[in-house]
């Protein structure tokens, strides 16, 4: 383990701006209130580091005058779009947790699409929540092409991250190979062209899938959302504390159709943050459903 004093050696070079206690106490606390995301006190000099770049920038002389800019600024929701992106982190790869996906393409679409094989205008509508660099929303759509869902139903995928940097790299739709280390040549061969050392998605897996920037905290801008049949949340709310995760949750859980999937992580669970969903067992994985009675009236 690293010492606290070395590790505030480290970080103690000039190329640093000082971080006071009290300011890193004043930033965290922003930070969490827009984000959800919690630094405990032992990231201190972490946000030192990452941050100083962005009080250089503005040319202020001190982290407490940035903390007046987060917090009074007309321009601060630009500038927290900045912070979340230097603060997290957005290591992912194409058919992630692949049990996870076999529940969904071989027992949650097919329950889907006999529920609603006879309705006039059916449709499956699918949100990737936390999409990061696009990876798990392209392989959303790739399984669904693969799936042969019949020609009559509308296909809708949305997908949404809080970081307007990896929500353009998704959109670019360009991966490198340490994206494909779980992906079948099949699929890279059918979905995917080559360039250079790199591989682009091709616009019939592009067209399925439409990008936004979203806050999952944000209760005004949720209601805007159309009710899902899948939630993809995978990996997410792991970096909340359980205040920050119960509110997620209960957004999620407002935007889904009674009878909805909320697919969550395989190191995230809903014990002690909701019962409002029951834990449904396939024979791939165990997904969290809504109850097929329940009202809601958002």
């Amino acid at each position: 383990m690293i010492s606290s004093n070395l590790v505030r050696h480290m970080f103690s070079s000039n190329d640093f701006i000082e971080m006071p206690e009290s300011s890193f106490r004043l930033i965290r606390d922003l930070i969490y209130e827009y984000s959800g995301i919690f630094f405990d006190d032992s990231s201190l000099y972490l946000l030192q580091k990452r941050l100083t770049r962005r009080v250089r920038t503005h040319q202020l002389k001190s982290f407490q005058d940035y903390y007046y800019l987060l917090k009074y600024d007309q321009g601060k929701e630009e500038e927290f779009n900045q912070v979340i992106d230097i603060l997290t982190t957005n290591e992912t790869y194409f058919f992630r947790e692949a049990n996870q996906l076999r529940a969904f393409t071989d027992e949650i679409l097919p329950e889907l699409v006999e529920k609603k094989v006879n309705q006039p205008s059916p449709s499956l509508r699918i949100w990737s929540a936390g999409c990061s660099t696009g990876e798990e929303p392209y392989s959303i759509a790739i399984l669904l092409l693969e799936a042969a869902i019949p020609s009559h139903f509308q296909i809708e995928i949305f997908a949404s991250d809080i970081s307007q940097r990896v929500l353009k790299v998704a959109r670019q739709g360009i991966y490198t190979k340490s994206s494909f280390r779980a992906t079948s040549p099949k699929y890279t061969q059918r979905y995917f062209n080559r360039m250079d050392q790199n591989f682009q998605v091709v616009n019939e897996v592009k067209k399925l899938v439409n990008f936004g920037q979203l806050n999952l905290l944000d209760e005004n801008k949720m209601i805007f959302i159309r009710k899902m049949d899948v939630i993809f949340c995978r990996n997410v709310i792991i970096y909340f504390d359980n205040q920050a995760k119960r509110k997620v949750i209960d957004n999620l859980f407002t935007r889904l159709i009674p009878g909805g999937f909320l697919l969550l992580g395989h190191s995230e669970s809903l014990i002690n943050i909701s019962t409002r969903f029951h834990l449904r067992h396939f024979v791939n994985d165990m997904v969290y459903q809504k109850s097929e009675k329940e009202l809601d009236f958002i």
